[in-house]
């Protein structure tokens, strides 16, 4: 009985350190792409960059805030195992 409790509290803390981990990694990902293409944009027609810097925080503020809930999500997880 002990035992299985435990292995249940195991598994839900060792799956809530990975689901972090790949929210993280996703995030990286993710803004890197952005700032990527953004430069890549602006190398191209700079007369834009002020439109294309607005779009690009933008939308890396909403990569950042899907990563932030998955990673509270996991938090939430492991603290219910």
């Amino acid at each position: 009985m002990l035992s299985s409790l435990l292995l249940d509290i195991s598994f839900a803390i060792m799956g809530a350190g990975i689901g972090a981990g790949l929210s993280a990694i996703g995030a990286g990902i993710g803004i890197g792409r952005i700032g990527g293409s953004a430069m890549e944009a602006i190398a191209r027609q700079p007369e834009a960059s002020g439109k294309i810097q607005t779009a690009m925080l933008v939308i890396a503020a909403l990569v950042e805030v899907i990563a932030l809930f998955g990673i509270v999500i996991c938090l939430l997880i492991s603290f219910k195992g």
